[in-house]
């Protein structure tokens, strides 16, 4: 079954990781996966996003205009992808900082308070991506979570294996979030 999703924010928030280590997990399980990303010439702080499709089948284009989910990390993100979610589908947003919640009723919308989680009970703010990705792999399961936490050590480089223990509880914290 295809699964089309975005994630989106700020540069430097994870984005790009977070679809990066998903279609990894995909890979590791024999699935077609398409990985395109899209981000402002700025280092950090511009706005980021990258499409990712998983499917049983081969891809027939990875450019997508409407999504089965969505995870959104700013508020500007919310605005613009949350008209193009599916009927049907799902957005998950991070509620510490997005104040405007979405209101559309035809998707399912799942508020995760991210920032505040990995900041209090994980000390890193840096991790909340991977609160966002474990809430929707335990919501959607498009991969298996020990696919997951193999494909970390493939996507995070070298010089940061020592964060792959905090990543991985980061990652088990968002399942727990749902």
């Amino acid at each position: 079954m295809l699964q089309e999703m975005i994630f989106a924010g700020f540069g430097g928030q994870g984005v790009l990781s977070m679809g990066t280590l998903l279609a990894y997990a995909a890979m590791k399980e024999g699935k077609e996966v398409s990985w395109m990303p899209s981000y402002g010439p700025e280092m950090r702080g511009g706005t980021a996003n990258c499409i990712v499709n998983i499917s049983d089948e081969p891809i027939s284009s990875p450019i997508v205009s409407e999504y089965d989910i969505a995870v959104v990390l700013n508020q500007p993100s919310l605005k613009k992808f949350e008209p193009r979610v599916k009927k049907g589908g799902m957005m998950i947003w991070e509620s510490t900082h997005i104040k405007e919640a979405p209101v559309r009723t035809d998707i399912t919308v799942i508020a995760l308070p991210a920032v505040e989680k990995a900041t209090n009970e994980l000390k890193n703010v840096k991790v909340m991506n991977m609160l966002l990705l474990g809430s929707l792999v335990k919501l959607k399961n498009v991969v298996k979570k020990e696919s997951l936490l193999i494909a970390l050590k493939d996507t995070l480089p070298k010089r940061h294996h020592h964060l792959i223990p905090l990543n991985e509880r980061a990652i088990e914290m968002g399942m727990n979030l749902v």
